[in-house]
């Protein structure tokens, strides 16, 4: 790398953070980079810059924010999973139901509907490789597919009918994902965590969906008491007051507050009251009794 990029990219970082440790980072930089190929190179150079980047928005893993992003990005990868299967369960209820053939429906599914439904089934695949450690391919497939449903979205009549409330859930829970610090990706116990809270929020909406269970008045509030919950189990585990976890887990709650308001007929009180009145207070009460408990 030239003395002339590296002085540009060095420029990123803050002032103090740029004067304590910014001959070491030329130094290490250049001892990294030293007779690699062009591409490679780029590749460095861009690593570099990212985390330039996070260390002056404050998002690296030193950072208080960085470790919220940590937290909240394994969660809004499972709700983008969750809410992506929600919808593709919706579809697949639909044909199931009809009186045609399954073959027959899928014959006559538009392309636009066509196209979505690879993009949904995108984010899902995406999400478990993430989820189970393979955090770049998932994670960008993920965000592949989130931001191509956001782009049919905005260009070509709502999919769903939800208006604008999906497309703003999924770029909201794109930048969740993005923020996440690079080393404090993988965490296996947030994983886990994760992949449950979207298994058990799936599989009960999937029933409803399917008539195999009957609920009258779904207002979309069980997606949001699932990751309550979990973000609840996260806390006591780490055995911390909650307040990190509680912010992670409404980074993470978009899709699913987008969710709560197209399932209460595009009726914003169901939303406001199951997510502040509801889901706030339970996750506090809820880790302070477990936290008194373990004690």
């Amino acid at each position: 790398m030239s003395a002339d990029v590296s002085d540009r990219l060095l420029r990123l970082y803050p002032a103090t953070y740029r004067a304590a440790y910014g001959d070491e980072i030329a130094e290490v930089h250049r001892l990294l980079t030293d007779g690699l190929p062009r591409l490679a190179r780029f590749r460095a150079d861009a690593d570099l810059l990212a985390h330039a980047l996070r260390v002056r928005l404050r998002l690296d893993s030193a950072s208080s924010a960085g470790r919220l992003f940590a937290i909240a990005a394994p969660f809004a990868l499972a709700v983008a999973a969750a809410n992506s299967g929600m919808h593709l369960m919706r579809w697949y209820a639909a044909a199931a139901i009809s009186p045609g053939s399954t073959w027959s429906q899928l014959a006559t599914t538009d392309a636009a509907w066509a196209f979505h439904g690879l993009l949904l089934a995108l984010v899902i695949v995406g999400a478990i490789a993430a989820l189970t450690g393979r955090w770049v391919l998932g994670a960008g497939l993920a965000v592949f597919g989130l931001a191509g449903t956001t782009a049919q979205l905005a260009i070509a009549s709502p999919v769903h009918g939800e208006g604008p409330t999906e497309p703003i859930a999924a770029i909201l829970t794109v930048i969740v994902i993005l923020a996440c610090p690079p080393d404090l990706r993988g965490d296996k116990r947030l994983a886990a965590a994760a992949g449950a809270t979207a298994a058990v929020t799936w599989f009960p909406v999937a029933l409803i969906q399917t008539r195999g269970f009957i609920v009258s008045t779904d207002y979309g509030a069980w997606p949001l008491l699932v990751l309550a919950f979990a973000g609840a189990a996260v806390a006591i585990q780490a055995r911390s007051s909650g307040l990190r976890e509680m912010g992670a887990m409404a980074l993470a709650a978009p899709l699913f507050l987008a969710h709560a308001f197209t399932s209460g007929w595009l009726d914003l009180h169901p939303v406001l009251g199951v997510a502040l009145l509801l889901l706030l207070p339970l996750l506090a009460a809820f880790t302070a009794v477990l936290r008194t408990l373990r004690r």
